[in-house]
């Protein structure tokens, strides 16, 4: 006799929901947006892997956009085709985007209102501290990014609770901070692998806690269980964020983007560089992509866009030596996509889809 497990009966009862699902799914058909992400027919309770929306965009320095991505690269999966010849099915395990929560973006939205304010004292050399109404406003978008770093934690660690894989999909590169604590409250000991054109490693950038160019700073602060820091791609940065990279002992290794084309031009293999940042990582590791990481062309309309970069390929090579080195992929996130159509004709969109796509796969195949 079989004894059922709590819940056991439900998991039953989706799967065999999940497998006529499928069979009546034609993947070589048009994107349906009744379904979900790239079409695909499942729910949340038949999918493995659960995409979370952040749109968020409170601190952002240069250009907005980012906090309408997710709707976005939802819109633009829709053209995404299903087979990827390194993951072959591996849609089938099943990934589902969660509804965007209208009142985070109503939040970021009016939080980002008053950001604009402080940053336009700051620009004309004014000094937050002797203005008390620019202060309350610095207080209020502090206490903003706290609730959502909650928040984040709060949704993301019930997915991990619930046996889920976890992506999430930003909204601003502040957006995952408490998702990566989440795991570190499922895993005693993982690494981050960054593809950014920025280091993040800002204390409190233009006196915002929970900056978007904060973000591992924050991460190395108050996640212990993050042992390492492997960032690639980084092509601008202050002495400050240089000081902290080598006084880390270690904690963090960078592969400036400058160095990766010298080695290049020297006749040094991609392969060759990919093994190397791989060997630096240890059996577990979080992917944190921001899209500018990849060259501007692919994402016109990010955030900060900086020259030089990565081409998508490049990218996805390098994860998936990761992947076929036998390390776990834990979890990711995705951020910096803009949701302008004003650049490029929405390029930004459409190269989020598939680099999410790619991300998706090497998460649960």
């Amino acid at each position: 006799m079989i004894s059922l497990y709590p819940g056991m009966y439900f998991d039953i009862i989706a799967y065999f929901c999940a497998m006529s699902d499928i069979q009546n799914f034609d993947p070589n058909s048009i994107g349906l947006k009744s379904n979900n992400i790239f079409g695909l027919p499942f729910t949340d309770e038949q999918s493995q892997l659960i995409l979370l929306p952040v749109p968020w965009e409170v601190t952002v320095s240069y250009r907005l956009g980012t906090a309408r991505g997710p709707e976005k690269i939802f819109n633009a999966a829709m053209q995404v085709d299903l087979y990827d010849p390194e993951v072959v099915d591996g849609w089938k395990k099943g990934f589902y985007m969660l509804p965007i929560d209208r009142n985070i973006r109503s939040k970021s939205d009016y939080l980002r209102q008053c950001a604009e304010l402080i940053l336009s004292n700051m620009a004309d050399g004014g000094d937050i501290s002797e203005n008390a109404q620019l202060s309350l406003k610095l207080k209020e978008i502090n206490e903003g990014g706290k609730l959502l770093y909650d928040w984040v934690y709060e949704m993301t660690m019930n997915l991990l609770k619930e046996g889920k894989k976890v992506g999430l999909i930003g909204g601003d590169h502040s957006t995952p901070l408490g998702f990566i604590k989440a795991l570190s409250d499922v895993h005693d000991d993982f690494g981050i692998l960054q593809i950014d054109a920025h280091a993040d490693l800002r204390i409190a950038y233009e006196g915002f806690a929970y900056s978007h160019a904060s973000i591992m700073y924050n991460v190395l602060q108050q996640i212990p269980q993050v042992k390492k820091l492997v960032q690639v791609g980084i092509r601008d940065y202050c002495n400050e964020e240089l000081d902290m990279i080598n006084a880390s002992n270690g904690r963090i290794t960078t592969f400036f983007d400058k160095d990766i084309k010298e080695k290049q031009y020297e006749g040094i293999t991609w392969n060759a560089i990919c093994q190397e940042i791989t060997d630096t990582l240890p059996q577990k590791v979080y992917i944190s992509f921001d899209i500018d990481g990849l060259d501007p062309k692919l994402c016109p309309g990010t955030g900060t866009p900086v020259p030089g970069g990565f081409e998508a390929d490049q990218i996805f090579y390098l994860f998936n030596m990761v992947r076929k080195s036998g390390r776990q992929i834990i979890g990711f996130d995705l951020n910096e996509v803009s949701g302008g159509d004003h650049i490029g004709d929405g390029i930004d969109a459409i190269v989020g889809a598939r680099v999410l796509f790619k991300l998706c796969n090497y998460m649960v195949g």
